[in-house]
C-alpha cells in the first residue's frame, strides 16, 4: 500500500494518540443512513459524536508509524498491544491510555515502556528527567492532528458512501505524509537526550 511507503521510522520515542471522525451531526444520529452498522456512539472528553476513532502513533519528528479505525466506542487502549508490535523504546500517551495492566503487556510481550501521566492521587513514576520532558511534549500529537484534519480535511460530515469516506481518509494521511515540514521535538539536536536515546542519532536527516 502506498501510503506505508509514507511512514517513518521508529526512534525509540513514539507518541500514541485517538481523534475522533464524526461522520454527521448529532441532532441527524436517529435518522442516519449511510454509516449504519459501522458507525458508533462515542464520546471525546469535551462532547459525544457519531462515528469513528482514528487510532495514530507519531515519531518524535512528526512522521506517522501507524495507525488504525475503529468504532467510536472503542476504547483508546485497544490498539495499542498491536501497536506495539512495530515500535521499540517509549511509547507516551495522555491519560486516556492509563492502564497498568496494559503497561505490563507491552513490557512484557514487546519490551516497550508505556508512559503516560498520573492521576493527583496516585504515586508519581519514578521517571528520569529527560522522560518527564517528553511525557510534556506528547502534545506535538495536538498541531498533528490539526493539520490532518483542517490542512488534509480527513475529518467531514458529508460522506455518500463508506468506500467515500475511506478514500478521503486514506488521501489525507498520504497528503500529511508529503508535508515537507511535520511538527517535530528536533530531539536529535538535544545532546541530553541523545546521551538518553542514542538512536535517534541513526534517524537524523
Amino acid at each position: 500500500m502506498y501510503l506505508h511507503s509514507l511512514f517513518g521510522a521508529c526512534t525509540g520515542v513514539s507518541f500514541v494518540d485517538a481523534t475522533k471522525l464524526a461522520v454527521c451531526h448529532n441532532r441527524r444520529i436517529r435518522g442516519h443512513r449511510v454509516f449504519v452498522g459501522l458507525a458508533e456512539r462515542g464520546k471525546t472528553s469535551v462532547d459525544l459524536f457519531f462515528g469513528f476513532k482514528l487510532h495514530l502513533v507519531f515519531n518524535d519528528r512528526g512522521e506517522l508509524l501507524t495507525f488504525t479505525l475503529t468504532p467510536g466506542n472503542v476504547d483508546d487502549r485497544n490498539p495499542v498491544a498491536e501497536f506495539a508490535k512495530r515500535l521499540f523504546g517509549k511509547l507516551f500517551g495522555d491519560k486516556g491510555y492509563m492502564s497498568q495492566p496494559l503497561v505490563k503487556q507491552v513490557q512484557s510481550g514487546f519490551g516497550i515502556q508505556l508512559i503516560t501521566p498520573r492521576r493527583k492521587n496516585m504515586k508519581p513514576l519514578d521517571l528520569s528527567l529527560v522522560d518527564k520532558a517528553l511525557l510534556r511534549k506528547r502534545a506535538i500529537v495536538e498541531p498533528i492532528i490539526d493539520q490532518l484534519k483542517n490542512i488534509s480535511q480527513i475529518e467531514h460530515t458529508r460522506h455518500r458512501s463508506p468506500v467515500n469516506f475511506l478514500v478521503n481518509l486514506v488521501c489525507g494521511l498520504i497528503a500529511y505524509g508529503h508535508q515537507p515540514k511535520k511538527p517535530s521535538l528536533q530531539l536529535d539536536q538535544l545532546p541530553l537526550v541523545t546521551l538518553v536515546y542514542p538512536e535517534l542519532t541513526l534517524y537524523k536527516s
